[in-house]
Order: C-alpha cells, then sequence, then structure tokens
C-alpha cells in the first residue's frame, strides 16, 4: 500500500500538526494550562541557573551538573512550547518540512543529552560517597566540563542519526501529523515506504541508550547502598541518602516516561497515549525538576532565601 502511495503522489513541503482534537472552548483551557505550565518551566530553571551562579556555596561538582541540567530542560522545553501554544490559538497549524527536521534535531539533541547528564550525576554521587578522598581528583573543573561535553556529543550523534534516518523516509499526499510536535512515531506513521528499518533502529537506539546509561546509574546507586550502610550511625546514613533523593525521582521519571515512549516494540501504534506521555517528558518533568531539587534539597533552599534576602537589604538600602 505504501509503496502504491508513494508512485501516486508528490512529495510534501510541509505538515500539519493536528495537536490535541478537541472543541475550541477545550483548545483554550489547554493553552492557559500549557502557558502556565511553561512559565513554571521558565522561571524554575532561570532560577536554578542564577542562584547556582550568585552563591559561592554551589560552586561543587554536583551542582554544576544541576545548573547544565536546567539549562537542558529550558532549551527542550522552549523548542517544543512556543509552537504548541500558537498552535491553540491559530487555526494554521502547519509546520514546514525544514521546520519539522530542525524542531526534532533540538529536541532529540537536548533530550538526549539529560539521558546521558543524569548518568553522569550517579557518577558523580558514587564518587563523592563511595571514593571521598579521590573526589576533588575525579571531579575537578576540567573533569566536570568533559563529561558535559561528552554528554552534548553523545546526544548531538544520537540526535544526528534519528534525524537522518526519520528524514530520509518519503512522505507523500498524507502530511498531517497526529502530535503536537515533530516526533519520530508520528512522522513513521504517515511515511509512505516501508518503515520497519526505522521502527527497528529506533527500537535499538533507544534501547541501546536507556540499558546503557541505567547500568551506569544502577551500578552507581549499587555500590553507593553498599557503602552507606557499612556506615554505623542511622542518622549518617539518612544524611547520606538524602544527597541522593532527588537525583533518583529525577531519573525514574525521565527513564520512565522515555521508556514508554520510544522503547517498546508497538510504541507508534497508540498517537493517544504518545501524546499524553510526550506532554509529561517534555513540559511536566522540566516544570518539576527544579521543584524536586529545591524543595529536597537543604543547600539549595538555603542559597534560595540567601538571594532573597539579599534582594530585600538591597532594595531598602
Amino acid at each position: 500500500m505504501k509503496n502504491e502511495l508513494n508512485k501516486n503522489y508528490s512529495e510534501v513541503m510541509e505538515f500539519i500538526l493536528l495537536g490535541f482534537r478537541t472543541s475550541p472552548d477545550v483548545q483554550i483551557l489547554l493553552f492557559l494550562l500549557f502557558l502556565l505550565i511553561y512559565m513554571v518551566i521558565v522561571v524554575g530553571n532561570i532560577s536554578m541557573l542564577v542562584v547556582i551562579k550568585i552563591d559561592s556555596r554551589l560552586h561543587t561538582p554536583m551542582y554544576f551538573f544541576l545548573r547544565n541540567l536546567s539549562y537542558l530542560d529550558l532549551c527542550y522545553s522552549t523548542v517544543i512550547a512556543p509552537k504548541t501554544l500558537a498552535a491553540f490559538l491559530s487555526k494554521d497549524k502547519r509546520i514546514s518540512y525544514n521546520g519539522c527536521a530542525t524542531q526534532f534535531f533540538f529536541f532529540a539533541l537536548f533530550v538526549g543529552t539529560e539521558g546521558f547528564l543524569l548518568s553522569v550525576m550517579a557518577y558523580d554521587r558514587f564518587s563523592a560517597i563511595c571514593s571521598p578522598f579521590l573526589y576533588a581528583v575525579r571531579m575537578s573543573q576540567q573533569a566536570c566540563v568533559r563529561l558535559v561535553i561528552a554528554s552534548y556529543i553523545c546526544g548531538c550523534i544520537n540526535s544526528m542519526i534519528q534525524t537522518g534516518f526519520t528524514f530520509s523516509l518519503r512522505f507523500c499526499g498524507e502530511n498531517r501529523l497526529d502530535h503536537f510536535f515533530c516526533d519520530v512515531p508520528a512522522l513513521i506513521k504517515i511515511s509512505c515506504v516501508d518503515t520497519l528499518v526505522n521502527e527497528i533502529v529506533l527500537f535499538i537506539l533507544s534501547a541501546f541508550i536507556i540499558i546503557t546509561t541505567t547500568t551506569i546509574i544502577l551500578v552507581s546507586y549499587a555500590c553507593i547502598v553498599s557503602t552507606v550502610l557499612k556506615i554505623p550511625s542511622t542518622h549518617g546514613r539518612s544524611k547520606t541518602l538524602s544527597t541522593c533523593s532527588s537525583h533518583i525521582t529525577v531519573v525514574s521519571l525521565f527513564y520512565g516516561t522515555v521508556f514508554f515512549m520510544y522503547a517498546q516494540p508497538g510504541a507508534i501504534s497508540s498517537p493517544e497515549k504518545n501524546k499524553i506521555i510526550a506532554v509529561f517528558y517534555t513540559l511536566i518533568i522540566p516544570m518539576l525538576n527544579p521543584l524536586i531539587y529545591s524543595l529536597r534539597n537543604r543547600e539549595v533552599k538555603n542559597a534560595f532565601s540567601s538571594v532573597q534576602s539579599l534582594s530585600c537589604v538591597r532594595r531598602f538600602a
């Protein structure tokens, strides 16, 4: 069937993002909800970037990685949110072929980089807890910068492969994407050629990234738990584990949604479920991450309090 369509239709030059097919009233409510979420994302992540930059107590490897995490959350939500918000209020839901490819490339770049960065953050906690005397050497400023650059390189390779394979497909006649942004499952579904190879590549690449990064995370935390159990006092154990609780929560949210979205056979067959999951990892997780780290981390809360106090002093000086 797809080969017949390939012969009968010309190549598409733009796509139509169908988004959430609801009544106009519901579209306005969704616009307001998404706008509120995006505003929280921007304010929350920029606040984290500013506080970590200003407060010298947070100039440590752990918060260097957290600052990069906030930057990635801000970037990949910004790749998606403005176009989605505009689509809620406009009847014109078109996006050009090149615009679609660009949106997907940067989205895959930032999301892939975040996956690798989370595994780097687990290694940082492992080094701090299991090898405290070597921590300053293992996590020197140069080492931290290299680890972040390596995360971006791995994310970029993932993005180039996925973008190259996806947009090497032919799209003829049908140009309506049953999604609110350009994502692989929706694009594969409307292609007019055989997509089996692309689906296999998507599954293998996603599974490889998830298995590789989660292995690093699980091994790191297995060593951390083993070390913590050797601490004699209950207070010492709880205090040590408290430095990992925020990271564990963020990892669980991120990898859980990515697994359900990309690393399951047949993930392409349910567009409505994909949209709901996509909302979670494109908007909800970037909104929750700064809240998780600020509410569950005493050092970050103290830093926010110090910045607020300083701003009040300057205001009344």
